[in-house]
């Protein structure tokens, strides 16, 4: 379990780290707009535009992953192939950050569909 939970508080700090490039960006683009940061995020383009996408996206991803993990721990049936499938999470979503912000669509999509996979594996576990 001690897997799972760490890879959960992991997935819940990738959102956050994520919104690093964003600020970079936002501070670009006339500095950060702290009143109307949603206002300024809409106006970027190319790689900033990309950072808010794959910021928001983390968010996402983290729902479906969390509820997976949960309903895996609730159901007290953690396993060794939930553990290795959340590791998998961690580290394709963390590849999914990298390959939005340089713009490898195809390898983004791919690092995608192995998290989400990943994470119905999990799910999957606890029935």
């Amino acid at each position: 379990m001690t897997t799972l939970l760490i890879c959960l508080f992991i997935a819940m700090l990738l959102p956050y780290l994520a919104k690093g490039p964003v600020a970079v960006a936002m501070a670009k683009l006339g500095g950060y707009d702290n009143s109307h940061p949603r206002e300024q995020q809409s106006r970027l383009t190319g790689f900033g535009a990309r950072a808010v996408a794959a910021h928001q996206n983390a968010f996402e991803s983290l729902l479906i992953f969390g509820l997976s993990v949960l309903a895996v721990i609730a159901t007290q049936n953690v396993t060794d192939t939930a553990a290795l499938l959340a590791v998998i999470h961690v580290i394709a979503r963390t590849a999914y950050q990298v390959l939005y912000l340089i713009d490898k669509g195809t390898l983004r999509s791919l690092s995608w569909f192995v998290a989400i996979f990943c994470s119905f594996g999990i799910l999957f576990q606890a029935f």
